[in-house]
């Protein structure tokens, strides 16, 4: 990493912790105001970073130069916003925080310490791993290199259309490091951030639905300890990035349920929305009930006084400036897509894959409960093939086709086994159930979660959490992958089960039966802290221990831990087209084939990206190359493919899955 790269990122954590100091919020009445702050500077430092690469893409400047000049600006607007409220009004601490670890208790103890061993346990892999997740490595990452190669956000012609048509928010985040950095060696704190930020938030959720500091610590604890989580949080993938953009905008909610609407409020409610739809279009579906619900609230209390006219009005207006300020952030990648396939959205293959295609009663019922069995799967697999036999069975009972393609996605087959701690599959049967009971008391007896005057506040955030999975069900097919699809679902609806497991350890020490719950959800919680543990330590396809471990294999093992034997092909195809001197480089692959390695072992001497160039499109406006314009072929899963593309006379190679092509001589 270049030095100049490294101080300049030391120098945006301190702007950083600098932004979060210049935007805390004042008032005794805010909760949880420390972890507002850090929100606030999120949002805004996330909303740089996306409107500089959508700036200079525009103008074709997306380069090392103008990127690190930007930042430089961000540093130094973010320490004279700092020294600016410094000077106004100096922030005196109410608890300091080994007053607080003085204070708790031992248990209260072994949550705060397990959520940060693990924490600091995930830090450690995302430092020492290198990526190798199966869907970056296809699309993720080869779409920020493309960014890097020709300066802009232009479309290019692509077998793999998800390059360009998935929305781009979290690979805008990657595109910074990658031109700070020069390489993919700090790509995976993207999302460990965002796991840090999604256990912030739901602690503070907790606090603004009336939960204290067990209850907070108990939330963060729960989700901490999902192996998806887990997993995820030392990926290059993008469901924890999204799923902590749902859970601010759930935050900011919930702060607008007691005062009206403000310019702060209603800007950071529209900018997390904005940030949701531009890094995965599901997250709306957790983000819609949510500012529904925001909305309906605002709404009442507005129709309640005096100048109801005027007050619903500024309501009214308020909702408009929300997707007024998302536009503005999911905007531009919207407008190029409609460009480019006549829909907002992307192509007809993207909308009608993931989508469902049918929607009666019945298709939906069955839907739903394969989406409950596969994340709630367990390691006892005669009870997983049991209750799989009999959701077949009970599907085809009342006339739907549990594999039909219309309510499953691609060529996948129900059941799938998803217990093993894998990023893109790993279930989350104690996360789950707990959430699923927290959230029918918090929708029928909410008395039972807390006892104060947030119980009509409580079942509403409820009733929402429900819309959202309602959504979920109706609208996103079944699919192997699907367990990771509902992060953003689990930020929202762990809150509740914070609340749910403190008032019962409350209520059973209030009854004289303490001993009973207290032992009952220990048990619960030692078992969630192992599942947690042995993910972040045997997970797959990054662990700490075992044959496959981030701190016993060399970088390029890693790299293909998923297909281990295509490593030596790829450097057999790579090392001979660069022997042969070739500039411009055409490239054959099928849709689901890995595109990265070829910019990592092609990339110039000197870190300059090579001239990889399609041969295969997918994009009806943007043709392949013609093979008589490259210098070389190189080919991956496409035999055939790189045969009919390889021109007469030259020299093809191939091995099992990669191959290469070279003129005469």
């Amino acid at each position: 990493m270049p030095v100049a790269g490294l101080l300049l990122l030391l120098c945006l954590a301190i702007a950083f912790c600098g932004l979060t100091y210049a935007v805390r919020p004042a008032g005794p009445e805010v909760v949880a105001p420390g972890r507002l702050a850090v929100v606030r500077a999120a949002l805004m430092t996330a909303v740089f970073a996306v409107l500089t690469v959508e700036g200079l893409g525009a103008i074709g400047r997306l380069s090392l130069v103008p990127v690190a000049a930007a930042w430089l600006v961000f540093v130094v607007a973010a320490l004279a916003a700092a020294a600016l409220r410094h000077r106004r009004a100096p922030w005196r601490p109410r608890l300091r925080p080994r007053h607080w670890w003085r204070e708790a208790g031992l248990a209260e103890r072994l949550l705060a310490g397990t959520v940060g061993g693990l924490l600091l346990l995930e830090l450690l892999v995302a430092l020492l791993a290198e990526p190798n997740n199966f869907d970056s490595q296809t699309y993720h990452l080869p779409k920020v290199e493309h960014w890097v190669a020709q300066g802009s956000l232009e479309l290019w012609p692509t077998a793999i259309h998800r390059q360009v048509t998935i929305p781009p928010g979290a690979e805008y985040l990657l595109l910074h490091l990658r031109l700070l950095t020069g390489g993919d060696g700090l790509y995976h704190l993207i999302q460990w951030g965002a796991g840090l930020g999604a256990v912030l938030l739901v602690s503070r959720i907790t606090a603004q639905l009336g939960g204290g500091r067990r209850a907070q610590l108990l939330s963060a604890f729960v989700l901490a300890c999902t192996p998806m989580v887990v997993l995820q949080a030392t990926s290059t993938q993008t469901d924890l990035v999204v799923a902590a953009w749902v859970g601010v905008v759930a935050t900011l909610v919930l702060d607008g349920l007691r005062r009206p609407a403000n310019a702060t409020m209603v800007l950071g409610l529209g900018a997390a929305t904005g940030l949701t739809a531009l890094t995965k279009t599901s997250g709306l579906l957790g983000v819609g009930p949510m500012l529904l619900f925001w909305g309906v609230v605002q709404l009442r209390t507005a129709l309640a006084g005096d100048h109801r006219a005027v007050k619903a009005a500024k309501v009214i207006g308020a909702s408009v400036l929300v997707l007024a300020t998302a536009a503005v952030v999911t905007g531009p990648f919207m407008a190029r897509m409609t460009v480019e396939f006549d829909h907002p959205l992307g192509p007809p293959r993207l909308r009608e894959s993931i989508p469902m295609q049918r929607h009666d009663p019945a298709s939906i019922l069955v839907n739903g409960v394969r989406i409950a069995h596969t994340a709630l799967d367990v390691p006892v697999p005669p009870l997983t093939a049991a209750t799989a036999a009999g959701i077949v069975a009970f599907a085809e009972a009342i006339g739907v086709d549990p594999q039909d393609r219309a309510i499953t996605f691609g060529k996948e087959t129900f059941p799938v086994p998803a217990w093993y701690p894998d990023e893109d599959r790993a279930a989350f049967p104690i996360t789950g159930t707990l959430a699923l009971i927290a959230l029918a008391l918090a929708l029928i007896r909410p008395a039972r979660l807390i006892t104060d005057d947030r119980r009509n506040e409580l079942r509403g955030y409820a009733l929402a959490v429900l819309a959202s999975g309602i959504l979920h069900i109706v609208m996103i097919k079944w699919q192997t992958w699907g367990n990771r699809l509902l992060l953003y679902a689990l930020v929202l609806a762990v809150p509740l089960v914070g609340l749910w497991l403190d008032t019962l350890l409350r209520r059973r020490a209030a009854s004289g039966r303490r001993p009973v719950a207290t032992v009952v959800i220990s048990a619960v919680l030692a078992v969630a802290a192992v599942a947690g543990l042995l993910s972040v330590v045997y997970g797959y396809p990054r662990r700490l221990v075992g044959a496959e471990s981030v701190l016993t294999n060399d970088d390029w093992e890693t790299r293909f831990i998923r297909r281990p034997q295509w490593a030596d092909e790829y450097r057999w195809a790579a090392d001979a087209v660069r022997d042969s001197g070739a500039r411009r480089i055409g490239l054959v692959q099928l849709n689901d084939d890995w595109e990265y390695p070829w910019w990592l072992l092609l990339r110039d001497p000197d870190g300059g990206s090579p001239q990889i160039v399609s041969l295969r499109s997918t994009l009806p406006e943007r043709p392949a190359a013609d093979p008589a314009t490259v210098d070389a072929i190189i080919c991956a899963g496409a035999r055939r493919e790189c045969e009919r593309l390889t021109p007469a006379g030259w020299r093809l190679e191939h091995r099992d899955h990669v191959g290469y092509a070279l003129p005469p001589g």
